[in-house]
This record gives structure tokens, C-alpha cells and sequence, in this order.
């Protein structure tokens, strides 16, 4: 029971932490070029926040719902 609680838990954090991944690939993207949080995304390097993002959401879904 306790590794199903820690699975949850995990995968709740991963969760979380690619929607703010995906949301600060999307910012960076729309501005133009112009820093995001000090950082200097532009154009195509938005590309590897975005994957990485989705790659972190996607396991966290998955965990959940496996546990």
C-alpha cells in the first residue's frame, strides 16, 4: 500500500512540474524573443522545454494512473 502512496505522490510532482515546464515553453514561445523569467528563449529553442514538459506530464499521468 505504501509503494502505491509514494507512486501517487511521484507521479503528482512530475505532474505538476511538466504543466510548469509546458506553460513556460509556451510564454517563452509567444514572446517574441524578449527574456522569460532571465532567460532567453527564442524560436526554435522553446521546442526543447516544450518535449521536456510533456515527456515529465505524461510519465506523472501515467504513474497515476497505474498506481
Amino acid at each position: 500500500m505504501e509503494k502505491n502512496n509514494f507512486r501517487r505522490s511521484f507521479g503528482a510532482g512530475l505532474t505538476i512540474l511538466g504543466a510548469a515546464v509546458l506553460l513556460f515553453a509556451l510564454v517563452a514561445f509567444l514572446s517574441d524573443g524578449k527574456p522569460t523569467l532571465g532567460l532567453q528563449v527564442s524560436g526554435a529553442k522553446a521546442f526543447a522545454p516544450f518535449v521536456l514538459g510533456l515527456i515529465f506530464f505524461g510519465s506523472g499521468i501515467s504513474l497515476i494512473n497505474n498506481s
